[in-house]
């Protein structure tokens, strides 16, 4: 068993940005760890193959949470590889499968009412962006603690980001994927930015929990990885 980061390219407002979604190889079972932006599909096929590995054998996808930037494909995957399992905890499975306005979107109806006139565009971009999203049902529904991956994974709940939000912990590797739990910055793990943080303290508290956790690797999505 391993786990790989999968670094992904692209352009925004004319700037370079990197995501970095996790691949999990177990056994010659493949498990991506979220999906990026619409339309991202193709960036990550490439990683996956580049790394020499089949899309055939990719088996679940799990979700960390339901942000644009980490769902924004899992459509395009689920209707390419229909057997794939999507897994992800209930709480958020709600907001991926669009039967509940999710939590980011209220957020950021709020925050455009209280934008000055150069932040309105953006703001209202994103929403746009978030109303875009095409959802689509979870398959596998979890809760903090579950053991999943021939119970070589735990789920944390690591809320704060979302209220929903979860890291994955491998005792087995000493590794942790954190999703937006953490995001490493200049080799410092921090919570991810704080303007989008639903709740700061629980936030602050999520990333203690990881840090705890003592681990010898946590795979950010935002920042890549970091080894202690």
């Amino acid at each position: 068993m391993k786990i790989i980061e999968l670094p992904i390219e692209f352009e925004f407002n004319g700037q370079k940005n990197y995501i970095y979604p996790s691949l999990i190889i177990l056994n010659n079972d493949l498990t991506l760890v979220d999906t990026g932006y619409a339309n991202f599909i193709t960036l990550i096929e490439n990683e996956i193959l580049k790394s020499g590995y089949k899309m055939m054998n990719l088996k679940n996808i799990i979700i960390t949470h339901y942000d644009d930037d980490h769902i924004g494909s899992l459509y395009d995957f689920k209707e390419k590889y229909p057997w794939i399992n999507i897994i992800a905890i209930e709480i958020e499975s709600k907001y991926i499968s669009g039967e509940m306005k999710s939590e980011r979107l209220i957020q950021a109806e709020e925050m455009l009412k209280t934008m000055s006139n150069s932040e309105v565009d953006f703001g209202n971009w994103f929403i746009q962006q978030l109303k875009n999203l095409k959802h689509i049902s979870v398959d596998e529904k979890v809760h903090d603690g579950d053991m999943i991956l021939d119970d070589k994974c735990r789920v944390i709940a690591t809320p704060g980001h979302t209220s929903g939000h979860i890291s994955l912990y491998f005792p087995s590797l000493n590794s942790v994927i954190t999703g937006d739990a953490a995001v490493n910055e200049k080799q410092e793990l921090i919570i991810a930015n704080p303007n989008f943080c639903l709740d700061v303290d629980n936030g602050q508290q999520s990333l203690r929990k990881i840090k705890n956790l003592k681990a010898e690797t946590y795979y950010c999505y935002h920042g890549g990885k970091f080894s202690l």
